[in-house]
């Protein structure tokens, strides 16, 4: 993604291949190809002879502008097997199942998909789909360890419903999910790298209410979507991750992740502090806010009323970063677990954001601390984002300029930089 004028996301489009392996969940990749085909990208579809009995060519043709082809000798003359793939700037397989996973890793070239995958120098994100059982079979987990061992992105699978009445990990993400996961493969292949295998992630996102009467509250500004990213790519590298979700936008959740939702500060805290205690890394990228109204009336106010509205007794919210920060101290939290915060800063007279950030990052004495700048369409509710990622030095601040980008891409350079104090600490 690049930064227009404007400061928002400009998708640059992309000479993009959607492979359909032979499940029942090839039925959502009509729904992968226009997601890519919206954002601008060109799209041609090759899916396997086992999908065609499930999705006909027709609606691949219909949906991508483009004709489908599925062996090695359709259209010879252009070399059609060979070019696809050297042409490609993305290269996307959903649903991938168990057997085209174990072909992808033998090398093998016996359909038009296989033969360009292996062509391919472009990124090559597969999105399994199969029942757990097959997910978890040794021969698979042997075939997905081979598979990233050379560089391909095998996105973990989604939890919940598959065929029938089963349940489990092996269920497709959704189309438009995987399209912003493989989006920011294309810029960048590492994103996805197993490197959090065996780590236990905590991630709090969205903002938080804090109730005034049964239908008022205070609030802070929050899609979670920063949260929500930083728990995605901490999943896709392998992480067991739980993401404490306070007020958000409808986002897919995380593969694999244990989703705890609450909606006051109090109620982030407990859930947070709980999950915390044996976690190697807190990532606290929720707006909690401040303050909370010292009594919650047990019926709607009026206006006018005696409890007139112009008027709000407020108390101080727990600090759920500071906190942490002591639990660690105290041995409620392990010594060895990294505390990330977050400051959504504006500049004044006085101070910068940067400024600002660097102050909140010594005052409450965490690892790292992401600083953006917010306000005027920043940020708050957009897709891409960019900052400071900033790392107590003694008495002095290290600044890491984030880029702008996609809040997966942004999510992504936190993690790095996460990664990359654990191994200087040696943890």
């Amino acid at each position: 993604m690049n930064a227009s004028s404007t400061g928002k996301s400009v998708s640059v489009p992309l000479r993009v291949i959607v492979g359909v392996g032979g499940g029942i969940a090839a039925f959502k990749a009509a729904h992968l190809v226009r997601y890519f085909t919206e954002q601008g990208h060109h799209v041609n579809v090759i899916p396997t002879r086992s999908a065609l009995k499930f999705v006909g060519a027709a609606t691949f043709e219909a949906l991508s502008g483009n004709p489908v082809s599925n062996d090695v000798f359709d259209n010879i003359d252009e070399v059609q097997h060979v070019r696809l793939g050297q042409e490609a700037d993305l290269i996307v397989i959903a649903p991938a199942t168990a057997d085209l996973l174990a072909r992808l890793a033998q090398g093998r070239a016996d359909d038009l998909l296989t033969a360009s995958c292996l062509v391919a120098t472009c990124p090559v994100v597969l999105a399994p789909a199969m029942h757990t059982e097959m997910w978890e079979h040794p021969a698979t987990r042997d075939n997905v360890s081979i598979l990233r061992s050379r560089g391909t992105v095998v996105l973990e699978p989604a939890h919940g419903r598959l065929t029938g009445k089963d349940s489990g990990p092996g269920r497709l993400p959704e189309p438009d999910h995987i399209g912003e996961l493989a989006e920011a493969a294309a810029h960048d292949r590492r994103i996805y790298r197993h490197s959090l295998a065996g780590k236990k992630v905590v991630v709090s996102a969205g903002g938080t209410h804090e109730a005034l009467d049964p239908v008022r509250y205070l609030g802070n500004a929050s899609s979670g979507r920063q949260g929500y990213a930083l728990a995605d790519v901490a999943a896709q590298r392998g992480a067991r991750v739980t993401l404490v979700a306070g007020v958000t936008e409808e986002l897919p959740i995380p593969s694999g992740a244990n989703l705890v939702r609450v909606k006051s500060a109090r109620e982030m805290q407990q859930a947070v502090t709980e999950a915390a205690r044996d976690a190697d890394v807190v990532i606290m990228a929720a707006a909690v806010a401040d303050y909370r109204p010292a009594s919650v009336a047990d019926s709607k106010l009026k206006k006018g009323g005696e409890a007139a509205l112009n008027s709000l007794e407020l108390t101080e919210n727990p600090d759920i970063l500071a906190g942490l920060v002591e639990a660690r101290r105290a041995g409620d939290v392990a010594s060895s677990t990294k505390i990330v915060g977050f400051a959504a800063e504006t500049g004044d007279e006085s101070h910068t954001p940067l400024e600002h950030g660097k102050a909140k990052l010594l005052r409450k004495g965490c690892d790292l601390l992401m600083c953006n700048e917010v306000g005027d369409g920043k940020v708050f509710g957009q897709r891409s984002s960019q900052g400071w990622l900033l790392h107590p030095e003694g008495d002095s601040v290290a600044v890491t300029e984030i880029p702008f980008g996609s809040k997966l891409e942004v999510a992504a350079r936190i993690w790095d930089g996460i990664e990359s104090l654990s191994r200087a600490s040696g943890d």
